[in-house]
């Protein structure tokens, strides 16, 4: 992997890799110790392993596939984390982490909150919520799409109301699908032994028959067609020309086979952040295709993301210092 790392391109446009280098011994150097999991534990004894990259709307936002399989070996059940939705992570953990690791997942669940309801119903009351829940709709499809059993567990939060949980209670319900309150934040285990034991009863009594959404040997363009419309909900994807020349390069190097990894905002469904709820009628703007050969998979650049994670406009660093005795405030 480290040696097909592409690091740049000769004047006749033929990739330079890392080996060209003679650079991935250093490499190997570095990652000698950072490729081993970090074992760490809760509040209250569980161990977790946390060894990941970046997140979902740049990259996979999957945990190591080391430190998944040293879990699967360890434990009757494992959970792990895909981040964002079914959009960015749930996606990307499905076609290429199982892919890659050889991975049947045997259920999902889906994690819902009544303030991104209200938020993507544009507003703050009942009415919102239950006009966000057109958003839970298409997540849901999602995974149905990759044939896995799935449970939606609200995450409580202070200040939600019995009458907001009922909605979406319900909704899920209308649907047969199950439904679980997660209070871990406040009340820790104590408040996931509903989730988990619904979530077990979901294992023992539903089979998963799990199926990835595209061959990677397709047409690059028909891999993103199909994630833009079918998971995103796009009527089309556009390309600018700089992502057609992508393409044609891809092909030429011989990368146009590696599934794609396809960078957009985690806020919406489609490429806009601003587009709330359940868009349509929307298109999808490829802006250009970056290759992470090491990693195996194209990332495609859609509307305005950036692939350098961004601070919010007063990050908690600058209410951070030390005070004259060595202690941490912030």
């Amino acid at each position: 992997r480290l040696s097909r790392i592409i690091v740049a391109y000769d004047y006749n446009d033929e990739p330079i890799y890392a080996k060209d280098l003679n650079a991935v011994g250093a490499m190997s150097v570095l990652l000698k110790d950072a490729i081993k999991p970090n074992l760490v534990q809760t509040i209250e004894g569980v161990p977790a392993f946390v060894h990941g990259g970046p997140f979902a709307n740049i990259a996979h936002g999957a945990s190591s596939l080391i430190s998944t399989k040293l879990g699967l070996k360890l434990a009757d059940y494992f959970v792990t984390e895909a981040g964002f939705g079914t959009d960015l992570g749930a996606e990307k953990f499905f076609n290429i982490v199982c892919r890659v690791g050889s991975l049947k997942p045997d259920a999902s669940i889906l994690v819902v909150s009544t303030r991104a309801l209200k938020r993507h119903g544009g507003g703050s009351d009942l009415s919102a919520l239950k006009k966000g829940l057109a958003n839970l709709e298409k997540h849901m499809e999602n995974l149905e799409l990759f044939g896995v059993p799935y449970i939606v567990a609200l995450n409580r939060f202070d200040g939600d109301k019995d009458s907001e949980i009922d909605v979406i209670e319900g909704f899920c319900n209308d649907r047969d699908v199950p439904f679980a309150v997660a209070d871990v934040y406040a009340q820790g285990g104590e408040g996931g032994i509903e989730l988990a034991g619904k979530l077990v009863d979901l294992l023992h009594n539903k089979r998963s028959r799990f199926r990835y959404l595209y061959d990677p040997d397709m047409h690059i363009k028909d891999k993103i067609e199909i994630v833009a419309k079918k998971i995103y909900g796009a009527d089309r994807v556009v390309y600018t020309v700089t992502a057609e020349q992508d393409v044609r390069l891809a092909e030429r190097i011989g990368l146009d086979n590696l599934p794609v990894c396809i960078a957009k905002t985690q806020y919406s469904l489609s490429d806009d952040p601003s587009l709330l709820g359940r868009p349509k009628g929307f298109k999808i703007t490829i802006r250009e295709i970056k290759f992470s050969a090491g990693a195996g998979f194209l990332v495609p650049i859609t509307g305005k993301i950036t692939t350098m994670p961004g601070l919010p406009d007063k990050p908690h660093a600058e209410n951070m210092d030390l005070t004259e005795d060595g202690k941490v405030v912030w």
